[in-house]
C-alpha cells in the first residue's frame, strides 16, 4: 500500500493524487514550498516553517490555502496515517490552476499539496565521514530568500557534484560562496563559525537561523559575512545545514582537503546540540 497524501482538503492514495495540468506550479513554478523534519512521529521547528511559508507567500502575493494551526493538524494527520516516525513532509503551495497566461490568475485557489517521505535522518553516514563538495558559479535568480519550487539549476548542481564522482556543490558568486544546492554553506577560520549574511542572495534557513542560535549559547563566536572560495579551502572546518541533513560536516572542497580532511569538533559539536535541543522542543 502507498502513502496516503494531502491535496487540497483530501487525503487520498498516493495512487488518486491528482493536479490539475494548468496548475501555475507546473506551467510557471509559481509555487513555494517547505521541508519538515520528523523524529520520533514529531515535527521539528514546525513553527519556524511556518513562519518562513506565509513570508514567501507573502513575497509573491500568494493567497494562504490554510492558517497555521490547520497546517499544524495536517501535517499530524499525515504522521498519523503513515505511521511516520523518522522522516520529512514535503508541503507545496502554488497559486492555483488558471488558463494559461504570464499575469496571475485573479481569484485562483491556490493548490496545496503534502506527503511524507520516510527515511533514516538522525543516524547519517555522511555526516560521519563528512561530504566533498565541487564548486559551480551560481546561476539562479535573484529571490533566492523566496523558497520558491523553481529549484532546476539546483538539481543541475547536484548532477555536476554526481558526474564528478563527489555529494554536493558549493554554488559561487562574485568570488564569494553563496550556500549548497539544498544547503547552508559555513567554514570555521580563526576560532569563528562564518557563514554568509542574510539577504536576497541566499535561502533564509530555518535550521540555520536554530544551529547560530545554538552556536552562540555554548559561547562560540559567530560571523555573518561572506566567504571566498578561497578562504573555504583553507578553513579549519566547513560543513552545511539543512532541515533533513542538520549539520552535516564537508570534508573536501574541489578535491582539496577541508583541514585534516575529517569531520571536525565545531560541526560534530553542533550536530549533537541540534540534535538534542531539537528533538526536545519537537511538536
Amino acid at each position: 500500500m502507498g502513502r496516503i497524501v494531502y491535496v487540497n482538503g483530501e487525503y487520498v492514495p498516493e495512487e488518486e493524487a491528482r493536479v490539475s495540468v494548468f496548475d501555475r506550479g507546473f506551467l510557471f513554478a509559481d509555487g513555494v514550498y517547505e521541508v519538515t523534519s520528523v523524529i520520533g512521529g514529531r515535527l521539528v521547528d514546525f513553527d519556524g516553517h511556518a513562519k518562513r511559508l506565509w513570508r514567501s507567500l507573502g513575497e509573491l502575493d500568494m493567497a494562504a490555502p490554510v492558517d497555521e494551526d490547520e497546517l499544524l493538524a495536517i501535517h499530524r494527520e499525515l504522521v498519523a496515517r503513515n505511521g511516520l516516525d523518522e522522516g520529512l513532509i514535503y508541503l507545496q503551495v502554488t497559486r492555483g490552476a488558471a488558463d494559461r497566461d504570464f499575469a496571475w490568475p485573479e481569484g485562483a485557489a491556490p493548490t496545496l499539496v503534502l506527503f511524507t517521505q520516510a527515511k533514516g535522518i538522525v543516524d547519517s553516514p555522511a555526516a560521519e565521514r563528512g561530504i566533498r563538495v565541487i564548486s559551480i558559479p551560481d546561476r539562479r535568480w535573484g529571490r533566492r530568500d523566496i523558497k520558491t519550487v523553481q529549484l532546476l539549476y539546483p538539481s543541475m548542481g547536484k548532477m555536476m557534484a554526481k558526474a564528478a564522482g563527489v555529494d554536493d556543490a558549493w554554488m559561487v558568486e562574485d568570488g564569494a560562496v553563496t550556500e549548497g544546492t539544498s544547503n547552508n554553506a559555513y567554514i570555521v577560520t580563526g576560532g569563528k563559525i562564518v557563514t554568509r549574511h542574510l539577504g536576497e542572495e541566499i535561502l533564509h534557513g530555518i535550521t540555520r537561523a536554530a544551529v547560530l542560535r545554538f552556536a552562540r549559547e555554548a559561547q562560540m563566536e559567530v560571523e555573518e559575512r561572506a566567504f571566498t572560495l578561497d578562504e573555504a579551502k583553507a578553513a579549519d572546518e566547513a560543513f552545511v545545514t539543512s532541515a533533513s541533513t542538520f549539520v552535516t560536516p564537508v570534508v573536501e572542497i574541489d578535491g582539496a582537503a577541508v583541514g585534516n580532511g575529517a569531520p571536525g569538533p565545531v560541526a560534530r559539536r553542533l550536530r549533537e546540540i541540534y540534535l538534542d535541543e531539537s528533538v526536545k522542543a519537537a511538536v
